[in-house]
């Protein structure tokens, strides 16, 4: 065992690492979230229903169920580095290649497939790299890193309703994708697999003996972690999955949604937009502010909280018309949804450690990626039939209600770090 210092020479390359994964969340995720911007671009150059519409995202959002598996399987062995380089190269050629399309077919291998390998791992390599570095703060790092998702609908959403008014949907996909290109490709020169690399271990304990073997010697610093095949075998596996499954179904419901929704109801486009910035902005904050205090009161009770949280803002928004209701209603959604994220992304390592986490979230990631395919599509379906969103968000309701439940039955099977 080494003898073992706390680092006093600088920044702990951590938190280089967190803020890396910040700005590549917030390009990822921001380029996934303005989806609802275009919808009713694409809807209307294609001729398209609006279940048809909600069609491109929710086979996107299947394929990278595949994607984040073999994502998690590469993170493991290879490291972050490579992952986020392939993944940032795909989604630039992704978007370039939408702007092209002329026909329906071609937005399916465009957008859905080729933007599914190049975004659909990146939940998992932020979530399982920063949590690979931290500890103790575990929650606060992952908190910042994993904000980059609300940040990414702060910048990107309204960014890309300005650039469809001023340049045409095509244009914007152009740029978007340069900009994803650069900026991501160049920023996966940063990642570390984890603190070993610099010779130290979590939190920014430094090794004496120089380079060391994180999966031999964590010591009381980090369990050694349970394998796939174990995981699966706990009821916690599954009870995350459940939760995952329900999330996503609803959060995706809402962001692919939402701007159609609120424009039905007279509300311009920018303005419309400006919902799902708010959506990100709070959920910055949610991931912050929850994560951190899921370090100090426990990931439960935090958890609980914002699915309940998020179960209300469903009721609102079937009364939503206003659009001052429309902004109350984002900034409730975004704080519990990014609050949510942060603590189910530590419990992972909590409950299962670190030495697979890669692959075992990406496996979990799987659900969460299912939700978001069947979302999209209940929210279209149910508008073709009924002429309106409201049965939809009583459903959602009622799933954010029993995904509480879920997280209730959580047992963490390591020690609470």
């Amino acid at each position: 065992m080494p003898s073992l210092i706390k680092i006093k020479d600088g920044l702990f390359y951590g938190w280089v690492v967190v803020i890396a994964s910040l700005i590549i969340a917030t390009i990822t995720f921001g380029t996934r979230h303005s989806f609802g911007v275009f919808f009713k671009s694409l809807q209307a150059d294609f001729g398209l229903t609006r279940g048809a519409t909600s069609g491109i995202f929710s086979v996107y959002m299947l394929l990278s169920c595949v994607v984040v598996f073999a994502g998690g399987w590469v993170l493991d062995r290879y490291g972050p580095r490579r992952v986020t380089l392939i993944t940032g190269l795909f989604m630039g050629l992704s978007l370039l290649l939408t702007s092209q399309t002329t026909s329906l077919w071609q937005l399916f291998v465009s957008y859905s497939l080729l933007l599914a390998v190049g975004t659909g791992p990146m939940y998992t390599v932020i979530g399982a790299t920063v949590s690979r570095w931290f500890v103790s703060k575990r929650g606060l790092a992952l908190g910042i890193a994993l904000s980059g998702v609300g940040l990414g609908q702060v910048v990107m959403t309204p960014f890309a309703a300005y650039l469809i008014s001023s340049l045409g949907w095509r244009m914007s996909y152009i740029v978007m994708g340069l900009i994803a290109l650069v900026i991501v490709a160049s920023l996966s020169l940063l990642l570390k697999k984890d603190p070993a690399e610099i010779g130290l271990l979590p939190d920014g304990i430094k090794s004496n003996t120089g380079k060391i073997d994180i999966q031999d010697k964590q010591g009381d610093t980090q369990p050694p972690g349970l394998s796939l095949l174990e995981a699966c075998r706990t009821s916690q596996f599954w009870l995350l999955c459940l939760i995952w499954l329900s999330q996503g179904s609803c959060v995706y419901l809402v962001t692919t949604h939402i701007v159609p929704h609120a424009t039905d109801m007279g509300i311009s486009a920018i303005k419309a937009a400006v919902v799902l910035s708010l959506i990100g902005g709070t959920n910055i904050i949610g991931m912050i502010a929850a994560g951190r205090l899921s370090d100090i009161v426990g990931r439960k009770v935090i958890g609980i909280t914002c699915a309940l949280l998020h179960a209300a803002a469903m009721i609102w928004l079937v009364w939503a018309h206003e659009l001052w209701m429309f902004y109350l209603f984002a900034v409730v959604f975004g704080f519990q949804f990014g609050g949510l994220n942060a603590v189910l992304t530590a419990m992972v390592g909590d409950t299962f450690g670190l030495r697979n986490i890669g692959i075992i979230m990406g496996t979990l990631n799987i659900a969460w990626y299912m939700g978001a395919a069947i979302g999209p599509l209940i929210g279209g379906f149910i508008f073709d039939v009924s002429d309106g969103y409201s049965t939809a968000f009583i459903l959602m309701s009622g799933v954010m209600v029993i995904a509480a439940l879920f997280i209730a039955l959580i047992r963490q099977q390591t020690q609470h770090n």
